[in-house]
């Protein structure tokens, strides 16, 4: 029953797995998962598997004006990222919890791959222009072929999915966690963190835009999990 209730038994719970949902500075949210194994009694080992969506910081949405029912589109976008980042870590506590109305501060970092998928991006381009209404055509964005005016907003999502490349890189993450949950053996945590992606080439994303092989990426996660022996 005290198990149960989440009290503090006096015992090490040697296992525990967590999943969080984040927002972060490269332009939208992510999702993330951990387990871990204590090494020692302030130690654990975390594995960790993360996904989230990456957006270049001069991505602007616009409309093409001379049509009142064009679709909104990014002028330059060349794909859409997803990322993936399979990793490997250390958590060691700084301050524990001595009782459940403290916080316990953790301190951890990563290393691991950062797998990016770039999925070009389509567009539906203007191909003529009749007095009554444009016939349109959706065609992978060229930079040296399409313009503004010529634009009458982005196709489909999962247009050029078949064209679905994978781009390898490395990362290397440090992070503080908060953790506020009342119950010892369930975990309820605020983690910030900042992290570096790396890659041995550019990533195509915008086509006017200095190329880039190094991201730095700031996030705020939210946490929560479970502790067992």
């Amino acid at each position: 029953s005290r198990l149960d209730a989440g009290e503090d038994l006096k015992v090490l719970y040697r296992n525990e797995s967590n999943f969080g949902l984040f927002a972060h500075s490269g332009g939208g949210i992510g999702i993330a998962y951990r387990r871990g194994y204590h090494v020692h009694g302030t130690r654990k080992r975390m594995l960790e598997l993360e996904a989230q969506n990456f957006k270049h910081p001069k991505e602007i949405k616009s409309v093409n004006s001379y049509y009142d029912n064009s679709k909104g589109f990014v002028y330059g976008k060349l794909n859409s990222f997803l990322l993936i980042r399979p990793g490997i870590g250390f958590q060691n506590i700084l301050f524990e919890k001595q009782e459940k109305k403290n916080v316990e501060i953790r301190f951890s970092y990563f290393v691991g791959a950062t797998l990016a998928f770039a999925k070009p991006v389509y567009l539906e381009i203007i191909v003529d222009n009749p007095p009554d209404a444009p016939s349109i055509s959706q065609e992978k964005y060229d930079p040296d072929k399409h313009f503004p005016s010529d634009i009458y907003g982005k196709a489909p999502f999962f247009r050029g999915i078949e064209q679905l490349r994978m781009i390898p890189g490395g990362y290397g993450k440090i992070a503080l966690s908060f953790e506020y949950g009342k119950r010892y053996n369930v975990i309820k945590a605020i983690e910030t963190g900042a992290l570096l992606d790396v890659y041995p080439t550019h990533l195509p994303m915008m086509a006017f835009a200095p190329k880039q092989q190094v991201f730095a990426i700031l996030y705020l996660k939210m946490v929560w999990g479970k502790k067992w022996f």
